[in-house]
């Protein structure tokens, strides 16, 4: 079976950002459609009920909703390519602490 890959989001979000990276460096095709944040689609509201944000990850018709969680969702199907963080747990925990760091950082800017 083939993977479909869609990926709910907004061009300014840096968190959609982070999912577009790592279907990027994985090198997984995948169809983007952008959402209007303020009318929020029928499509988003369904896949993502709870937060009704984006990104959403819609890989063969389930939805993997929030940043960090979509990337790692990403690493763990698609684990014969590239894997995205390093295989020893201290350069692992460097790249999280970097990667929440950044997170804090743009939720700061996004809110100003």
């Amino acid at each position: 079976m083939e993977d479909r890959v869609t990926l709910l989001d907004f061009w300014p979000s840096p968190w959609a950002v982070r999912v577009k990276v790592a279907l990027a460096e994985k090198g997984i095709e995948y169809e983007s459609r952008e959402q209007n944040l303020i009318d929020k689609s029928s499509l988003l509201l369904e896949m993502n009920p709870v937060h009704k944000m984006i990104p959403v990850l819609i890989h063969n018709g389930k939805p993997i909703c929030e940043s960090l969680n979509i990337v790692q969702y990403i690493d763990e199907v698609w684990k014969d390519k590239s894997p995205l963080l390093p295989s020893d747990p201290y350069q692992r925990s460097q790249a999280r602490f970097w990667a929440d760091y950044i997170d804090k950082k743009a939720s700061i800017s996004v809110l100003v």
